[in-house]
């Protein structure tokens, strides 16, 4: 979500959130607005009241309604939010004169203008939701979006420029990826980028240094949650992964670019969202000096390439009163997320070996999961679906991105890769007028890439279709081979849903299983399952403890109608199928060309 990515890294898992809705976008405002200015306010008062307080300036020419939204959703975040729910005290004047207004819709305010000349309206805005496209405050410390807080004129060109001016504490700092105007002044040139560079305000810890002769920085809350030899793990991070990225398109999109970290305990992992040249994560202090903090951080940075400059057209130019759904998310989220990788292990950050066994990881997420395209699952993920598919485009996109890398170097003779279909897209929509890219577009710059006539069959089967992927074939290309083993688990035969408070309960007990044997009921709620306190995660954990008890007779505590009740269970087993992949010793020499090229970023 949202950027808030879905990655499975070393068992940690980031989730996103998203949900659906419309709005309009249609009317025109029967007074033109000009000279924007917006004020953004967030003192040791405001952050009492878990707000910011949110001004908006402009030049009325002439009298009449002037109509303003706020966006609906963050784009990067594919989910509609309808910020304006979280809006207080809206107010607008015209001098002394208090103006009258109503609601067009429910994230649209119809101002009445009296007559030509300023106008300014005012709101506060809830800071109180820990979420990358959100906005979310503490007594020292507060994050907004863009989104969040910018209204727009309806009716009007978005392309007008606008200021930024962020009143606070004389000893706390301000950061952004917006360019600065003044003592905290910060412009635009439209309002896309207005709303895409969103602002950390208060006590951070802020530093920068160079990398390729552009200036990054670094921000972070709540001070010393990022330091030391942490800090400094992450910077060499970032000074080695971004190059890798850079010589994928052929250059750095960005003067400066801004990584704005928040570390909270009671965050339970770790996620983040994506901005032209910056992005916020959001993590549990346990993410520090990790390489699954660097894994995050290469995903986002990358996106400044793969989702804000190479754009499916679905999504050009981005509108904020309404979904836009893409069947290419798999592109801009899958495929980034291959190059996360391949930027770690291009870096040298992690070795093959790591970088193997996070692509066998995602594989699993995969299977464990019912069969979904690629392109319907890019859709879906707007109103995400009940069975768990709504973001699998990450992990699956993923691994469609290495299987087209190596069928591309294979039909080449390691002559070209998927590096060559990035930077071409980039440069032949990106680069030339902005506009955003087909599936059409995509698979001819695969084609070109590979000399091949087409990849009709591969997109109809493996993208658009739900066969499982080829790996037994185009594995053995790059010297990877699928092992397949079948492992004996123990299993009690319950499926559960966690309440909000946290508790198990039984919604379907499996005939002939461990559970039925011992009288479980549906709405039992599970306590105690043999020695193991049940929670969210005590699946994996029993099958870890128990897999080699399997026949013994354990107490199971249940929760039945308001009293606990102890029975006896048989721990039964059940053959699972597990798929993993491993390095070829016996790979032909082309093939451990095209691994090395892989790994390495190079041809030939």
């Amino acid at each position: 979500m949202k950027n808030l990515k879905r990655l499975l890294w070393s068992g940690l898992l980031m989730t996103a959130a998203v949900a659906g809705g419309i709005s309009t976008l249609s009317a025109q405002s029967a007074a033109p607005v000009s000279a924007i200015e917006y004020q953004l306010t967030f003192t040791r008062a405001s952050a009492a009241t878990r707000s910011i307080d949110v001004a908006m300036r402009f030049t009325a020419g002439a009298a009449g309604p002037v109509e303003l939204s706020l966006p609906a959703w963050t784009p990067g975040a594919y989910e509609l939010s309808f910020f304006a729910k979280r809006v207080l005290d809206f107010r607008a004047v015209q001098g002394a004169q208090q103006l009258r207004w109503d609601k067009r819709d429910y994230d649209t305010w119809r101002v009445q203008v009296g007559s030509p000349g300023p106008v300014e309206v005012r709101f506060r805005f809830l800071a109180d939701t820990l979420d990358n496209a959100m906005a979310w405050a503490r007594e020292d410390f507060a994050f907004v979006n863009g989104t969040n807080v910018f209204l727009y004129p309806e009716g009007s060109d978005l392309a007008f420029p606008a200021t930024v001016r962020v009143e606070t504490e004389a000893d706390w700092q301000v950061a952004t990826g917006m360019n600065i105007a003044g003592a905290r002044r910060f412009d635009a040139q439209n309002y896309h980028d207005l709303v895409d560079m969103p602002f950390f305000v208060g006590r951070i810890e802020l530093d920068s240094l160079q990398v390729e002769g552009r200036w990054h920085r670094l921000a972070t809350y709540p001070v010393g949650a990022l330091a030391g030899p942490n800090r400094q793990t992450l910077w060499r991070q970032i000074q080695t992964m971004v190059p890798t990225m850079s010589r994928v398109f052929g250059e750095t999109p960005w003067q400066h670019y801004t990584t704005m970290l928040v570390f909270d305990s009671g965050y339970g992992g770790g996620s983040a969202l994506e901005h032209q040249n910056s992005h916020v994560g959001i993590y549990h202090p346990g993410f520090a000096g990790s390489e699954v903090l660097a894994s995050i951080t290469a995903h986002e940075i990358f996106h400044a390439w793969n989702v804000k400059l190479l754009r499916p057209a679905d999504l050009v130019p981005y509108r904020y009163d309404r979904a836009q759904p893409t069947t290419l998310l798999w592109v801009s989220e899958g495929i980034t997320d291959y190059y996360a990788d391949l930027a770690l292990v291009r870096a040298g950050i992690i070795d093959s070996t790591v970088f193997l066994n996070v692509t066998g990881g995602k594989q699993q997420e995969v299977d464990a999961l019912p069969p979904v395209a690629l392109e319907d699952a890019s859709l879906s993920t707007w109103i995400q679906p009940s069975d768990g598919t709504g973001t699998i485009y990450y992990p699956k996109g993923s691994l469609a991105g290495l299987l087209l890398d190596i069928m591309i170097r294979d039909a080449s003779d390691n002559k070209a890769s998927l590096d060559d279909v990035m930077r071409s897209l980039y440069r032949s929509t990106a680069k030339a007028g902005g506009r955003g890219f087909t599936t059409d577009d995509w698979w001819r710059a695969v084609s070109a890439a590979a000399g091949r006539p087409d990849f009709t069959d591969f997109a109809a089967r493996y993208i658009d279709g739900r066969d499982p992927f080829p790996w037994a074939s185009v594995g053995p290309l790059a010297g990877i081979r699928i092992v397949v083993d079948s492992v004996l688990e123990p299993r009690i035969g319950v499926a559960t849903h966690t309440g909000a408070d946290g508790r198990e309960v039984i919604t379907q007990v499996a005939p002939g299983s461990a559970a039925a044997g011992a009288g479980l009921r549906d709405g039992d709620e599970l306590v105690r399952v043999g020695d193991i306190a049940v929670d969210a995660d005590f699946g994996a954990l029993f099958r870890m403890r128990y897999r080699r008890r399997i026949g013994e007779a354990i107490p199971v505590v249940v929760r039945r109608e308001g009293k606990e009740l102890t029975v006896s269970l048989v721990v039964r087993g059940e053959q699972r199928v597990e798929r993993r992949l491993e390095y070829d010793r016996r790979a032909s020499l082309k093939a451990a060309r095209i691994r090395s090229g892989i790994l390495r970023g190079s041809t030939g």
